[in-house]
């Protein structure tokens, strides 16, 4: 018979799991005590982002400088809707894609469930609102109700927004670049024909059969 030798390069299997089981206990307790500790706030200025709480903003609406306190993650429909009272743009898909919620940022249309309030500090926003002066309606919002384009009145606030867009642009555009323009906008009232109607009125084109 052959002696065996005795091994003694390392430690056994047992201390190997001794030694193991106290390094996962000590880091599963320092774990926890980093997550009792509160969360650090990010905060305006120090590097590290704004929020979560609330902060103070500045939106330009409609030609009048308005403030109010928000948290960042505040949508500009919902600054408008709920903190401001600017009710005009209506929330109705809240995904992009029916446009009733479009107003003008520095005269170019988006929707506003897009963007954050805190993007669109120092910008020019114009809504529905912005299209009723002095008792007075501007000719986009008067040809509507002329040839009778709105229904339900959802989608019609957003329709006016973006045509009016497309005027400012193009004062001389073509009905069929004025429908382009709208292409964003949906009406689930179905008043399709009557907007064209208005829209030929306000090109000052006879509208043919």
């Amino acid at each position: 018979m052959h002696d065996h030798e005795t091994l003694e390069s390392g430690p056994s299997r047992r201390d190997f799991l001794q030694e193991t089981g106290a390094v996962v206990a000590a880091t599963a307790l320092a774990g926890a005590a980093t997550m009792e500790s509160p969360a650090a706030e990010l905060q305006p200025g120090t590097g590290g982002g704004i929020g979560p709480n609330a902060v103070k903003i500045t939106l330009n609406v409609n030609g009048r400088d308005v403030q109010t306190s928000i948290e960042p993650r505040v949508t500009l429909l919902d600054a408008l809707r709920n903190y401001l009272d600017v009710t005009g743009c209506k929330r109705v898909c809240d995904r992009a894609t029916c446009g009733a919620c479009t107003v003008m940022l520095d005269g170019k249309v988006v929707y506003a469930c897009t963007v954050l309030a805190i993007e669109a500090q120092g910008r020019q926003i114009r809504t529905a609102e912005s299209l009723y002066n002095d008792g007075k309606l501007d000719a986009v919002p008067a040809a509507f109700v002329r040839a009778d384009a709105q229904q339900c009145g959802f989608c019609t606030p957003g329709f006016v927004v973006a045509m009016k867009a497309v005027l400012d642009a193009n004062p001389q555009a073509a009905p069929a670049q004025v429908e382009k323009g709208l292409q964003g906008n949906i009406c689930r009232c179905g008043t399709y024909e009557q907007m064209r109607d208005a829209i030929y009125a306000l090109c000052n084109t006879k509208r043919g059969n």
